[in-house]
């Protein structure tokens, strides 16, 4: 549509290449200034129901030593997708950046080398912060304006997993768009896989590189 198109031209070139601060405008950092308003599990479906999606032929992998970003899994990457480290993501200064619920950013995927504007990003928490469920669940509690959150038991890999598939409203664009993330458990603590996207558009035609990330993802 002519209009929609001019609408997402018109989205701030800046804030779409500045990394977290895509995820500042769609989470909710711990303040008390400005606490979220909870977000109860649902079984009722969101607005664009999770269909199968084949996975993206691997290019590459991240999290073992010598990638961009150890963590405690490791996953294939699809082509073109760029990770990078996050920095110093426990300052409490950059919190608004790097923190969402018990969650703490470690490494963001870029997908605009391969065309698309959006992210998939690894999040650990504290084992202390309970299963990885739990710590899924006070992710994406955290997170501004969600809503048809629905949580399922999945695999990742071989592993036992919980994924959560919502839609956000974007502010910019003034519409919703989905997103989703699933997440492990690991003798570090929970992981948290996500994946956002300027719309859902940009989530859906992501997919394949998640379902690539979830499907390869193993504990180091």
């Amino acid at each position: 549509m002519p209009q929609r198109a001019s609408i997402r031209t018109a989205v701030p070139v800046a804030l779409l290449a500045s990394g977290l601060l895509l995820t500042a405008c769609g989470s909710q950092a711990d303040s008390p200034a400005a606490q979220p308003a909870p977000v109860a599990p649902t079984s009722a479906a969101p607005s664009s129901p999770p269909a199968q999606t084949k996975p993206a032929n691997a290019a590459g992998s991240l999290g073992g030593a010598g990638t961009a970003c150890e963590l405690p899994v490791s996953f294939s990457l699809a082509k073109d997708w760029k990770p990078k480290a996050v920095e110093n993501p426990e300052d409490p200064e950059f919190a608004a950046l790097t923190r969402q619920g018990p969650a703490f950013a470690r490494c963001e995927v870029d997908a605009k080398p391969a065309g698309n504007i959006g992210f998939l990003r690894v999040w650990t928490a504290p084992g202390d912060k309970g299963p990885a469920r739990a710590a899924l669940e006070a992710f994406v509690k955290a997170q501004q304006k969600t809503s048809g959150v629905l949580f399922k038991q999945t695999h990742a890999g071989a592993l036992p997993a919980t994924e959560a598939v919502y839609t956000v409203h974007n502010e910019a664009l003034d519409e919703k768009k989905q997103e989703r993330a699933f997440a492990v458990d690991t003798p570090k603590g929970p992981v948290i896989v996500h994946l956002g996207g300027l719309d859902t558009e940009e989530h859906q035609q992501m997919l394949p590189a998640y379902e690539l990330a979830k499907q390869s993802l193993r504990v180091r």
